[in-house]
């Protein structure tokens, strides 16, 4: 029996927005779901932390998701962020995606109010029973501030429409804890934590760096779920200094629109608080670009 939201099961990509002259630039936004629906990903996560979500404007998330939806028209399946640390917001936003015509909701944990883990509780309760949409809790205590911890999640699995896990504590015991205990399909929100998180039985990965090797992700996937472990670990330690460098030279997602920029997939515009990588940072990213053989 599978688990709760099997039906995400595989790779999904954490999107950008790309921007041209502080706009969202439509045109480069379709190319870039069009390359993701080529390549076989099975699902696309826009207005996410990689989307820049927090510089939005309520408008901008909602036509977002909105053009996604419309331009994916079915081919894939769309889940977007709608979360946010208010309540009344983030329904909002996911009855927004639900009309949208949206296959999920990505809700990450509500962030700066730094609630309790009964407020944890009630928020996606909330969400979960007054929306029809599946719900994935997106778990991120270094953006956050604060974990949503296993026995709150273990809670929450209970509920109808509480489906999926994206795993970004970094902590193999917390999604072990969860998948040890209930049926949530778990997705790995590190993309170099996604073959660890398989092992211990997660479902796949919501990648940053499959914005630009989405078919080397998806191969590392296939791989191990062919039982092909040795081939999945070469795979892995491939990819190892792609997903270190779009989560560890700068802030997510710094790294991840220089490297399109590079590649001439995105023009790398971000919104302040956002800044450019220095020119030191660029030169490594470059290397590691040249090494992986994309430049």
């Amino acid at each position: 029996m599978g688990t709760k939201g099997q039906a995400f099961a595989g790779v999904s990509v954490a999107i950008v927005t790309p921007f041209k002259n502080d706009e969202v630039d439509y045109a480069c936004l379709k190319e870039q779901i069009e390359f993701q629906v080529a390549a076989g990903v099975a699902c696309l996560c826009p207005v996410g932390t990689t989307g820049e979500s927090p510089t939005l404007s309520h408008e901008e998330h909602e036509r977002v998701i909105a053009f996604v939806c419309e331009t994916v028209n079915g081919r894939i399946k769309v889940m977007p962020g709608t979360g946010s640390n208010s309540t009344a917001e983030a329904l909002r936003l996911t009855k927004s995606a639900e009309k949208a015509g949206a296959d999920g909701a990505l809700q990450v944990a509500p962030y700066y109010n730094k609630p309790t883990q009964q407020g944890f509780y009630e928020h996606f309760k909330r969400l979960a029973e007054e929306t029809s949409l599946p719900q994935c809790i997106y778990n991120i205590p270094g953006r956050t501030g604060k974990n949503i911890e296993p026995e709150t999640i273990i809670r929450l699995a209970e509920l109808e429409n509480i489906a999926l896990v994206k795993e970004a504590t970094g902590s193999l015991d917390q999604a072990s804890a969860v998948l040890a205990n209930t049926n949530l399909t778990v997705l790995s929100g590190d993309d170099s934590l996604t073959l660890p998180i398989m092992a211990v039985g997660g479902s796949g990965v919501i990648s940053v760096v499959a914005n630009i090797v989405p078919k080397d992700v998806i191969a590392m996937l296939t791989a191990f779920n062919e039982q092909k472990i040795a081939e999945a670990q070469e795979l892995h330690y491939k990819l190892f200094p792609l997903c270190r460098d779009m989560l560890g030279l700068s802030t997510n997602p710094i790294p991840i629109k220089a490297a399109m920029k590079m590649l001439g997939r995105d023009t790398g515009e971000l919104r302040l608080p956002m800044t450019p990588l220095t020119k030191d940072e660029e030169v490594s990213l470059r290397k590691t670009l040249t090494n992986y053989g994309l430049m």
